[in-house]
């Protein structure tokens, strides 16, 4: 066998596999002994078919079968051996292949496509500054938030007529048409200048609008329609609405039955202790949220600093073949920059791992599940007993043994990518910045 490098350019290369008949045959050989082993055929005794017959009716299939088998293996190998850095996996040039006689050909000549990645280099380095933003809670944040849990444990009662925040139940119909449904419609999804159609409206009432302008957000047709946003999207001008109920939500009264759903039994005693420990909960949650904008920062500051040259054309032709077809030319093409960009930042961190000898063992991946899981049913590790303990354990294990080992895979990633990212905050300047809650939740959001 021999393995041939054509680099054309710094980002394409073909890689050229010759076979002789001696690199292959011995496989096939002992394939074809193994077949004839256990094939039953009428007229001769088990394991008894002579050798002739067997490689006349497996033969060309085994051939075929070990040569692909020999040539991924070959193929795997020799990048590794050479230390290529390439886009996805090499891909086999599928016209030479459709050319050869599988029947007669003793000597085979293959090729295939490769996206080199050539080399680059980054600044990890005090040099480099990135924003870290500081966003503290305030008091109105403690009573805005308060006012939501309010409402979400509170109950449901019937109005005579409606106010700003209340839910009116009844029939939709439109004016052109035969279409009607029943319907609930909340007045916060309303816009505020058409409130006055509504607000002192009771049961019985009959209201008429223009249903492309009577909502805060258009999407809100299909809600209230109870149609598809295609559908909805045809239903236009004027609908009438007759009430048949008012709802209106009284909110739940701040006291220990409040204190005790949010926070557990008897975690607080006092409206005191609530707010501050909400306070504490609520600046908790935005600290966590700084961290994750750190990272989308620090994605962006090495994104538009480090240069990395990529066969685009490769990319192209990998991600169309690598996602079975699902995805197509049109698709590829016009989202083409974000998967440039993911496989642009994927290069950059993983270079960084290996220059700094970043490792991640078993245990560190089984540790990030169980805190998963711990997160969505919210625990915390001190608070389990032994025998929860040994429940989050084996629920752990049997998700990251799960689904062929994309679990795991998973989960390995992000504690790797994790390590990285600690690594590249230890190292680079992260300059604070105040900013209102208000202003980072806009931030967040874009």
């Amino acid at each position: 066998m021999e393995i041939l490098l054509d680099k054309k350019s710094s980002t394409n290369a073909t890689i050229k596999v010759q076979l002789t008949e001696a690199d292959y045959q011995p496989k096939i050989s002992e394939k074809l002994k193994e077949y004839g082993k256990k094939i039953s055929l009428k007229g001769f005794r088990p394991g008894k078919v002579p050798a002739q017959l067997v490689e006349k009716m497996y033969g060309k299939s085994i051939k075929i079968e070990e040569i692909n088998h020999l040539l991924t293996e070959s193929v795997q190998n020799y990048v590794k051996d050479q230390n290529l850095r390439i886009i996805g996996y090499p891909l086999p040039d599928q016209a030479s292949a459709s050319s050869i006689d599988w029947d007669t050909q003793k000597e085979f000549e293959f090729y295939y496509e490769i996206g080199l990645i050539p080399d680059f280099s980054y600044d990890l380095s005090s040099a480099v500054k990135v924003t870290k933003y500081s966003i503290t809670a305030d008091a109105a944040k403690v009573e805005e938030t308060i006012d939501n849990m309010r409402r979400q444990y509170g109950s449901m009662e019937d109005a005579e007529t409606a106010s700003e925040e209340d839910y009116l139940n009844g029939t939709l119909k439109e004016v052109a048409s035969d279409f009607e449904t029943k319907t609930l419609l909340p007045m916060n999804r309303i816009k505020k200048e058409a409130h006055a159609l509504f607000l002192g409206k009771k049961a019985g009432d009959v209201i008429s609008f223009d249903i492309e302008k009577i909502f805060d957000d258009a999407s809100y047709i299909a809600h209230s329609t109870g149609l598809s946003k295609e559908e909805a999207a045809t239903k236009t001008g004027t609908f009438t609405f007759e009430i048949t109920g008012v709802r209106r939500n009284t909110p739940a009264p701040l006291n220990q039955e409040m204190f005790d759903k949010v926070f557990g039994k008897d975690v607080v005693t006092n409206e005191a202790d609530f707010r501050t420990k909400l306070l504490t909960t609520i600046q908790s949650n935005y600290t966590r949220e700084a961290e994750a904008l750190i990272a989308k920062e620090v994605r962006q500051y090495f994104l538009d600093h480090v240069k990395i040259e990529l066969n685009t054309e490769f990319l192209k032709r990998w991600l169309k073949i690598n996602n079975d077809g699902k995805l197509t030319d049109e698709q590829i093409e016009k989202d083409l920059s974000v998967y440039v960009d993911d496989l642009r930042w994927l290069l950059i961190r993983n270079k960084i791992g290996e220059d700094h000898d970043i490792k991640v063992d078993h245990q560190e991946v089984v540790d990030r599940t169980k805190a998963l899981f711990l997160q969505q049913f919210g625990m915390s590790l001190e608070s389990l007993g032994d025998e929860m303990a040994e429940t989050i354990e084996k629920v752990a294990q049997n998700y990251l043994t799960t689904e062929n080992g994309k679990n795991y895979s998973r989960t390995f990633e992000d504690v790797y990518y994790s390590k990285v990212l600690t690594l590249i905050e230890s190292k680079i300047t992260l300059e604070e910045k105040a900013i209102s809650v208000e202003a980072f939740e806009k931030l967040a959001s874009a």
